[in-house]
């Protein structure tokens, strides 16, 4: 069954392409036609994409992978970022920090030292600062924050990346295929899919558009991750089952309560005694 349906995307308007002397050759292939001079893509090519998406990034949530979602452009922002932390994922929405992947380890020196500044103003070390150093920290910790906040959590390269107008992120692309990591993308018509793993061709303009696809995917990754959970309580159930049988052979027979040996002591007596009368 399919995670989203033609209807659905041709109510958020998923079909809209670019004008027609904006495109890129390269989007012929999902391309249906054109209209008033606006190409129009082929919704039935969307539907198959999504869901070879969904798939992909199902099996990398049940793998326990990270997936790096990145939408810097303003209708995609707050969709992002809501649809991300619903899947406990890691997300960049502000300005793309160059060298973020190829460069990894100084990124997460930064990281650590937004860790470091809560810490020493937690335990009081800087209640003996003038107000000016301590206002510096701030704003300091703050454009950290707002920066890296959302990747706090990411302590080694991502598995994946999920990207909302290529062309815009065209640097955290890069980067990615420089270090072979894979891309899914939302592809325009006026962008090219040349550099992306997995291609869903559709409007990334619209908020309805990247909305809907996003939830399909999202939902994929749910799945997997549920999936996972279950798995891991079926293998310690597994394991406890093992562990429980490993202990009865050891110990030799079972142990019997404390009853069931007093009544086997007192019907080993009678027949002691029955032997005497005879």
């Amino acid at each position: 069954m399919s995670r989203v349906t033609f209807d659905t995307l041709l109510e958020a308007g998923c079909h809209f392409g670019h004008l027609k002397r904006k495109w890129n050759p390269a989007m012929a292939p999902y391309i249906f036609m054109e209209r008033n001079g606006i190409h129009i893509i082929d919704l039935n090519k969307t539907v198959a994409k999504v869901d070879e998406a969904a798939e992909a990034l199902k099996k990398l949530a049940k793998e326990g992978k990270k997936i790096l979602f990145v939408a810097t452009k303003k209708q995609a922002k707050e969709v992002v970022a809501e649809k991300a932390t619903s899947v406990n994922m890691p997300y960049v929405i502000e300005r793309w920090p160059g060298g973020m992947l190829t460069n990894f380890p100084t990124i997460r020196k930064a990281v650590k030292k937004m860790t470091t500044i809560d810490k020493l103003t937690n335990d009081g070390t800087y209640s003996n600062l003038s107000k000016r150093e301590i206002l510096q920290i701030s704003r300091q910790r703050a454009k950290l924050e707002k920066n890296l906040g959302s990747i706090s959590d990411l302590n080694r390269l991502p598995s994946a990346l999920f990207v909302i107008d290529v062309m815009k992120e065209h640097i955290a692309v890069r980067e990615a295929n420089r270090l072979g990591i894979p891309v899914f993308a939302i592809v325009d018509t006026n962008s090219d899919p040349s550099d992306i793993d997995f291609v869903v061709p559709a409007n990334d303009d619209a908020t309805k558009s990247i909305e809907v696809i996003l939830d399909a995917c999202c939902a994929a990754i749910a799945e997997g991750l549920e999936e996972r959970k279950i798995e891991k309580v079926d293998a310690a159930e597994t394991t406890n089952e093992a562990t429980a049988k490993s202990t009865k052979k050891k110990g030799g027979r079972s142990r019997i309560s404390k009853s069931e040996e007093e009544a086997i002591n007192a019907a080993k007596a009678a027949e002691f005694v029955g032997k005497d009368d005879e």
